[in-house]
């Protein structure tokens, strides 16, 4: 490799930092190098390289697949095709691995390559100093760990995700049944049955529209302004004679629309906002009525 040549001038605080050890594999060709890299790495004692070398892509690929290492370093050269190694490497479900390719052609004749077949980076031994192949490394072995690590965040976010939509659907089905549970003791109790077991397709077109527009709204912005909204709601619910079962179902049927619409999106949160704007519309038509059977 190149000597070092010190800058004039460095920063007091340097940016970023190497890992203080690295376990490394060096895959080299069917003959085994002499230790140079090695050699190289206890030379610069910025991170600590434990070095353990194979030699051709079988033994590269056994070794991969029996232990675990911080970064592969492929060396191509005469014996060993680094870029076949990367395929078979990649196609073996290797794709989690920091890899760093070594050779001696430049780097406008390899590092283009290196990277559309899988590399983190790619070395020119002729140019490239120690300290520099450490930054490569370190820097591929940290891309690695970011992806693993957005990947499992991912993860986690889906099964949440996940969990509450199945909340949503659990809190949907319950409150379902506890209107048909109502409706059919209404039934038992009251001969205005027509009245009382009307379905979402019963309701007038018109009122279904509003209240899942005011229930968008409201799980936008809360009840911030929208009392007047909600006043006007309350008449038209009024005027067609609608149940404050029946304003449960109409209820049930837009959230259940629009939480079918969420997709990946979380539903904790219109759910929660839409217990809150029926518990006020249940409680006002309530109130409504009272008033008009005082009257």
């Amino acid at each position: 490799m190149a000597s070092v040549t010190k800058p004039k001038k460095r920063l007091t605080t340097p940016c970023g930092h190497l890992p203080l050890q690295i376990r490394a594999l060096f895959v080299t060709g069917t003959t085994r190098a002499s230790g140079w890299l090695a050699d190289a790495f206890t030379a610069d004692t910025a991170s600590e390289v434990l070095l353990e070398e194979t030699a051709g892509m079988a033994g590269g690929l056994t070794r991969l697949r029996d232990e675990i290492f911080d970064v592969v370093l492929v060396s191509h050269e005469d014996g060993l095709d680094s870029l076949e190694f990367l395929d078979a490497l990649r196609g073996g479900g290797g794709d989690v691995q920091a890899i760093v390719v070594l050779g001696e052609p430049s780097e406008q004749e390899m590092a283009a390559l290196c990277y559309e077949a899988g590399a983190d980076a790619y070395v020119c031994l002729t140019t490239a100093t120690t300290r520099a192949l450490l930054w490569m490394v370190g820097r591929a072995i940290e891309r690695v760990r970011l992806i693993a690590e957005n990947r499992r965040l991912e993860q986690t976010k889906r099964r949440q995700l996940q969990t509450e939509h199945d909340e949503a659907a659990r809190s949907i089905r319950e409150q379902r049944a506890i209107i048909e549970e109502t409706v059919a003791a209404i039934d038992d109790g009251s001969a205005n049955e027509a009245a009382s077991t009307l379905t979402e397709t019963d309701f007038p077109a018109s009122l279904t529209v509003r209240y899942r527009e005011l229930l968008r709204t409201y799980i936008i912005m809360g009840a911030g302004n929208l009392s007047s909204e909600i006043n006007q709601l309350l008449d038209q619910i009024v005027a067609h004679g609608l149940t404050s079962q029946q304003a449960m179902q109409l209820h049930v049927s837009a959230i259940e629309e629009l939480i079918d619409g969420l997709g990946n999106r979380s539903t904790r949160h219109a759910m929660t906002r839409a217990d809150m704007l029926i518990l006020e519309v249940l409680m006002k038509l309530a109130d409504q009525y009272r008033c008009r059977a005082v009257e």
